[in-house]
């Protein structure tokens, strides 16, 4: 939906729905992939999946994401979340935000989630602290430090993108 498209990416975690939301807040326009676009499916062939949800099976409708990255009623539209098959539609993107935070940061928020949120549940929290330490699932961007307070995060994806521009 944006004549410019950004996505914001980063492991279970780092913000990416506040993010969001902190964009809509100030009238920007923001996707939040997770909720929006998301499916779980083979990251190969991109078909839906029965059974147990699984990290490795969440997947964006890549249609869908072109779709919305084609469509230029806004100037600028933020896709917030993550996916597994985010390689094949990372072209649409003029840039790549990736927030980071630190180990005991990202520790103390997975301690708040509740067990029905991403990362809960003992066996998510232990992957996604592993995923943060190697890096392994997520794409390369511009690295954002989402340790700082969400409006000084938004401030510097704004100016970010805006340069970008």
């Amino acid at each position: 939906m944006g004549v410019r498209n950004f996505l914001v990416e980063g492991v279970s975690g780092t913000g990416k729905t506040s993010v969001c939301h902190e964009l809509r807040r100030r009238g920007h326009h923001a996707v939040n992939g997770d909720t929006e676009l998301a499916f779980q499916g083979d990251p190969e062939s991109g078909q839906p999946t029965a059974g147990e949800p699984s990290h490795w099976h969440h997947l964006w409708r890549e249609d869908d994401v072109r779709s919305l990255a084609a469509d230029h009623t806004h100037r600028v539209t933020f896709f917030c979340g993550g996916s597994r098959n985010v390689a094949r539609f990372v072209d649409v993107f003029d840039g790549v935000f990736v927030l980071t935070v630190d180990a005991g940061t990202l520790g103390a928020r997975l301690d708040a989630r509740d067990e029905d949120e991403f990362g809960g549940r003992a066996e998510e929290r232990a992957l996604v602290l592993r995923l943060h330490a190697t890096g392994e699932d997520t794409p390369d961007g511009i690295v954002v430090d989402a340790t700082a307070p969400l409006d000084a995060v938004v401030d510097e994806i704004l100016v970010v993108a805006d340069a970008l521009g």
